[in-house]
């Protein structure tokens, strides 16, 4: 499987670590919008400028594309999807639909197969939101995320005018989480399940009041949420917010039986060190899927729903029923 990663910041570096693990991949090179020549891969893979993609037309199985979801995956990969197969982690929940039918309409005329939204939520969390409804239909859900920091949040705070840095901590409300433990199903806001935290690191000069205001009221992203904003300076940053850990879990309770005489939970969660390094991670998994898929005749937009488990794995369905089933 020859991949190719398109933008060098932390997931695309995961990528390159996650290629590195998987015996079936050849990593055909690395495409940066900054100057290829000063970036420097840990594995000396070859680094390109974005501007020479195109060049890779037939020479990439998958291209993985590692930005932003607030302003650079939804004209990326439905640009990419023109010439390569991609796999992008857009994380939008909101935005998913639209960011859909863009790049399914590009895919298929081009006949190419994209895999948008792949990571661990949208992903992960998504497959078992899907296996739990399917099994408890008389149920409810909950998905909790963190404490831990937000990739894309924390992207979208750095497109502001004046900030120079930042990191989003989503923090679950402790209490509601224990109420759900413990058997409750209450009906709950946005923010009632939620904090965001952000320590934002602004230029010389900026207007912190009116950073402060465009962070809260971003909508998708903060504004339905309980926020606080807390400004540091440059060595703060380094010093205490330099590591991505994140997780959360999905908690689905339901009932069975005469008169729903029988509780059940399902739950999955996921305690991760490295959050772009297990998103980099599932991108692999699922670039190999898209290859089969492809491989196979298909084309358009797909998302994880649309995979079948077998095509994640590098070995033969004999040696998986044998192993795992």
């Amino acid at each position: 499987m020859k991949l190719a990663i398109y933008g060098y910041g932390n997931v695309g570096k995961g990528v390159e670590f996650a290629c590195m693990q998987n015996k079936d991949v050849e990593l055909v090179g690395i495409f940066t919008r900054r100057d290829a020549s000063e970036v420097k891969s840990p594995f000396n893979t070859k680094v390109f400028s974005t501007s020479n993609v195109k060049d890779f037309k037939d020479k990439i199985d998958v291209l993985i594309i590692c930005g932003g979801s607030a302003s650079e995956l939804p004209n990326m990969t439905p640009e990419l999807a023109k010439d390569f197969n991609v796999v992008d982690s857009f994380d939008t929940h909101a935005k998913i639909p639209e960011h859909f039918e863009k790049v399914d309409k590009v895919a298929k005329a081009n006949n190419h197969i994209a895999l948008i939204s792949c990571g661990w939520d949208p992903g992960m969390f998504s497959l078992n939101r899907l296996y739990a409804n399917a099994i408890l239909p008389n149920g409810k859900d909950y998905t909790f995320w963190g404490r831990g920091v937000s990739q894309g949040h924390s992207d979208a705070i750095r497109h502001i005018e004046g900030v120079v840095d930042a990191r989003q901590y989503t923090v679950p409300v402790s209490d509601v989480v224990e109420r759900i433990k413990h058997g409750e199903t209450p009906e709950l806001t946005t923010r009632q399940k939620h904090i965001r935290e952000c320590y934002v690191v602004v230029k010389e000069g900026a207007d912190k009041k009116k950073i402060e205001e465009q962070i809260k009221t971003m909508p998708n992203y903060f504004a339905d949420y309980d926020t606080t904003v807390t400004f540091i300076d440059k060595e703060e940053m380094e010093k205490n917010h330099k590591e991505m850990p994140h997780g959360g879990f999905v908690i689905r309770t339901g009932t069975t039986g005469a008169n729903d005489t029988h509780k059940h939970t399902i739950s999955y969660n996921l305690k991760l060190d490295s959050n772009p390094e297990f998103t980099a991670a599932a991108l692999i998994a699922f670039a190999r899927a898209i290859k089969k898929m492809h491989d196979g005749g298909e084309n358009g937009c797909v998302t994880v729903f649309d995979i079948r488990p077998r095509d994640l794995m590098p070995i033969s369905n004999e040696e998986l029923r044998k192993k795992m089933l």
